[in-house]
C-alpha cells in the first residue's frame, strides 16, 4: 500500500516512511494534481483538508493533531501491519529505499564517535543521507510498540 500525504501531515509521513510504507509527501500543491498523483502512482491521499478527501475515494480524511492519534487512524482505518523487516528501510527524508552500506565506506561521512561505536550503516542512494541505530532509535522502538498496540485496538 502506497500513500501520498499532503503538507500538513509531514511528520505523519515521515513516521509511514519509518515504518516501511512508500509515503510521498506533496507541498505547494493544488488538489487537482495531488489527485494526479494518486492516481498514476496508484496511492491513497492521507489528508487533512476535508475538501480534497471528497474528491476521491482513495483518501483517508484525517483531522486529529496529535501524531500518535494520526497514526492510530491510519492503521485501524486501513487494516495496516508492521512489517519488522521494513521497519527503517525507506528514508525519511526523500521515501527511496535504503541500502545497507560498509562501515569502511562512511568513514569521514559520520561523526567520528558514530563510526567508533557503531557497525551498521544504511544509506539513501538518492539524497545520499547515512543512517545507524543511534540514541534516537529507543525512542523510535517505543513508537512502534505503541502502533503495533493500535492493530490490536477495535475500530
Amino acid at each position: 500500500m502506497k500513500f501520498v500525504c499532503d503538507e500538513m501531515l509531514g511528520t505523519l509521513a515521515k513516521w509511514l516512511r519509518i515504518l516501511g510504507y512508500d509515503t510521498a509527501y506533496v507541498k505547494n500543491m493544488e488538489d487537482d494534481e495531488i489527485l494526479k498523483i494518486a492516481e498514476k502512482e496508484d496511492r491513497i491521499i492521507i489528508t487533512r483538508d476535508k475538501v480534497l478527501a471528497e474528491k476521491s475515494e482513495k483518501a483517508l480524511y484525517i483531522d486529529e493533531k496529535d501524531l500518535e492519534k494520526q497514526i492510530e487512524k491510519v492503521f485501524k482505518k486501513l487494516n495496516l501491519e508492521i512489517d519488522e523487516d521494513k521497519i527503517l528501510s525507506r528514508c525519511i527524508l526523500c521515501n527511496t529505499p535504503v541500502m545497507s552500506i560498509k562501515k569502511e565506506k562512511i568513514e569521514g561521512k559520520v561523526p567520528e564517535h558514530v563510526w567508533k561505536t557503531h557497525e551498521k550503516f544504511w544509506i539513501c542512494p538518492k539524497c545520499k543521507r547515512i543512517y545507524w541505530m543511534g540514541s534516537h532509535w529507543n525512542d523510535m522502538e517505543e513508537k512502534i510498540k505503541k502502533i503495533k498496540d493500535y492493530q490490536s485496538l477495535p475500530l
